[in-house]
């Protein structure tokens, strides 16, 4: 099998030929109870499209693979670093200075060597995101989390295509996750987002809104977060949480089965607590209490990074 690394474009690859050691049916036989063989064709017909393959969007990639998803998108402009290592799968001695789409194509293929993928070293942008979404079933966010142009654009082209979006993210111990599709609020009607907001009330919005319950606060140092450094407190169990639920969200979501509630439903489990919270923000982001807690970011920020815009 080919794969393609392309700055701006790229194209599918056609199926390599398999190991005689290796079988798909083998690889994946102990999903059986769980995924039915009919289900586990589908799911290897299937393509996801993952925008970022660091700390959740590796593990996404990989957890998929392992689920028997055969075909993917992939797109990371980064290379591995060690303040990485915490957290990604990819982040290894060996991988230090390497393409982290080249890492991770390989880390998917040395579990499925007859799975599909197209990768980009490179962001995804409203010159390359047409490609990007072409035959795309299900579209997983693994983005940075200060990313929000970026993550914004996706979710909205997606949208506009019908393709069902999920976010799943770390917030210390726990993970918050989201799912938008056609039934329910769009991303940015969700969060209350628009073209007017400044880059930093963006942020603001994106982070209340993706974790309502912010129960990481009660263990968490917020004061090492840093929007202008893009820095956040995160670690690899935050990471692991993240890619557990939303495989489950796409089994679900790919298979037809089950109940895949869109946004503004969302949900929060935090392991360090012990806690699961779920609910429906009716209003979104531009409800009462969730204005108030973004004002109160606001604010803080304003103290500590008075030149954060």
């Amino acid at each position: 099998m080919s794969i393609l690394i392309a700055p701006a474009s790229f194209s599918f690859p056609s199926a390599c030929t398999v190991s005689p050691n290796w079988t798909y049916e083998q690889a994946f036989a102990r999903n059986r109870g769980l995924i039915s063989e009919d289900e586990q064709q589908s799911l290897r017909n299937c393509r996801v499209a993952i925008p970022g393959l660091g700390g959740v969007g590796g593990l996404h990639l990989i957890t998929l693979a392992r689920l028997g998803v055969g075909k993917f998108n992939v797109a990371d402009p980064d290379s591995f670093e060690p303040a990485n290592f915490n957290r990604q799968y990819g982040a290894t001695i060996k991988s230090l200075g390497r393409s982290k789409v080249d890492v991770m194509l390989a880390a998917a293929m040395d579990i499925n060597p007859d799975i599909e993928i197209c990768g980009i070293n490179d962001y995804i942008d409203k010159d390359n995101i047409e490609e990007f979404l072409t035959g795309v079933d299900v579209v997983v966010d693994g983005i940075d989390l200060y990313e929000i142009d970026a993550r914004r654009l996706i979710f909205a082209e997606a949208a506009k295509k019908n393709i069902p979006a999920i976010t799943a993210g770390p917030m210390g111990f726990s993970t918050c996750w989201l799912t938008f599709a056609p039934q329910g609020m769009s991303f940015d009607q969700y969060f209350d987002l628009n073209d007017s907001m400044t880059y930093k009330e963006k942020i603001v919005a994106f982070l209340i809104g993706l974790c309502p319950r912010m129960l990481p606060l009660k263990y968490m140092d917020r004061t090492v977060a840093n929007p202008i450094t893009h820095r956040a407190p995160s670690v690899s169990s935050g990471c692991q949480l993240a890619a557990g639920v939303m495989a489950a969200e796409v089994t679900k979501t790919l298979l037809k089965r089950g109940q895949v509630k869109p946004a503004p439903y969302y949900q929060i489990f935090d392991a360090y607590l012990g806690k699961h919270f779920c609910g429906t923000l009716r209003m979104g982001n531009r409800s009462p209490w969730q204005l108030a807690k973004r004002m109160w970011l606001s604010r803080d920020w304003k103290v500590r990074f008075p030149d954060f815009q």
